[in-house]
């Protein structure tokens, strides 16, 4: 195994880091790791055909999702929802699909992540096994004012993609799992992933850990919604990752021009950061597109996905634990591209 490879796996060690790593470029393996254990229990050990929740991760899921009923004309993106969705105590005047997408919605959240930083604080009244379809999620909102007018700012927002869902439950009359796992996962060949409920996981599924102090630890199980939606929550594997990322590319998902208006800057938070459609786009500063990256945070869950177009790379990590992806991303981005470069000088 060359240095760079083995030094990332040092560093799962050195640090503690729960998960499993998968590097390809241009379809060709370089790396495949993991460390820790699915089941700290009974000591089952993480491997790479593991899954992991991931999260916000999958709001690219529903992304792609809303995009193949505006590609088969079942809705416009200037479409104002509310002409889909009428919701009562909740404010949609003026909001569009666009404006879902793009977290520019200024409705409110039922999660602020600019105020609020514990996600279980949602469960102290509300329980978590009352949340099992995206309209169970309209209770945590009730008629709380709007904090913006629509278009006014980028300010990201979990409820703007449960409505996303409902939205496409209400238009293709399917449940939302059904129709990611018919038009996402089974189109792409994500032959092991899907939106698990907590109390029914199958085999080889990893258990999310909140660490606490001395070393003690607890499963998230009570900490977050007992099945995912569309804000997040689908339990996938590095390997589905990596076909999903191929399929978006090879245009299996989304016919070519709706794949460039996926991934189109239609937020720019500073000069090389922006937002597509579900997905985020880091930038030169020439304002190339260096990487398209999802991301998810969950007590008991981080991962990181990037597609580097330049080369055609894939790097994926998912653990789970709610720490750790951001630190061996980076480290994997850093060592991987600063050896590709010493190599061509």
């Amino acid at each position: 195994m060359p240095t760079w490879q083995q030094n990332i796996t040092a560093l799962m060690r050195q640090h503690e880091i729960s998960g499993t790593v998968r590097v390809t470029q241009s379809e060709q393996p370089l790396l495949a790791t993991a460390h820790g254990y699915a089941n700290r229990t009974y000591n089952i050990p993480n491997q790479h055909s593991t899954r992991f929740g991931i999260a916000s991760g999958c709001k690219l899921f529903t992304a792609v999702a809303i995009l193949r009923l505006v590609e088969n004309n079942q809705l416009a993106l200037e479409d104002e929802v509310s002409s889909f969705l009428v919701l009562d105590g909740i404010d949609l005047q003026g909001v569009t699909i666009h404006h879902l997408l793009t977290h520019t919605s200024g409705i409110v959240d039922y999660f602020d992540e600019e105020t609020m930083d514990d996600f279980e604080e949602l469960f102290t009244t509300f329980p978590m096994y009352r949340l099992r379809t995206p309209r169970d999620f309209l209770q945590l909102v009730g008629n709380r004012p709007r904090v913006n007018e629509a278009g006014v700012r980028f300010q990201y927002n979990n409820f703007g993609y449960v409505l996303l869902g409902i939205l496409i439950e209400t238009i293709s009359g399917q449940s939302f799992p059904e129709f990611i796992q018919h038009h996402i996962f089974d189109r792409a060949q994500m032959k092991r992933s899907g939106y698990f409920s907590f109390d029914a996981l199958p085999e080889d599924t990893a258990i999310g850990y909140i660490d606490q102090t001395a070393g003690s630890w607890r499963t998230n199980q009570y900490a977050l919604p007992v099945i995912g939606g569309p804000d997040g929550g689908a339990f996938v594997t590095v390997d589905d990752l990596e076909r999903f990322w191929q399929a978006l590319m090879s245009h299996t998902l989304l016919s070519q021009s709706f794949t460039e208006l996926l991934f189109q800057p239609h937020v720019t938070e500073r000069e090389t950061s922006g937002y597509g459609y579900g997905v985020w786009l880091e930038l030169t500063s020439a304002g190339d597109v260096w990487k398209y990256h999802i991301m998810g945070y969950d007590p008991g869950v981080s991962c990181h996905s990037a597609y580097y177009p330049h080369d055609a790379t894939i790097v994926s990590v998912l653990c789970n634990q709610s720490k750790g992806a951001y630190t061996i991303s980076k480290a994997v981005e850093e060592t991987l591209f600063k050896c590709a470069k010493e190599e061509r000088s």
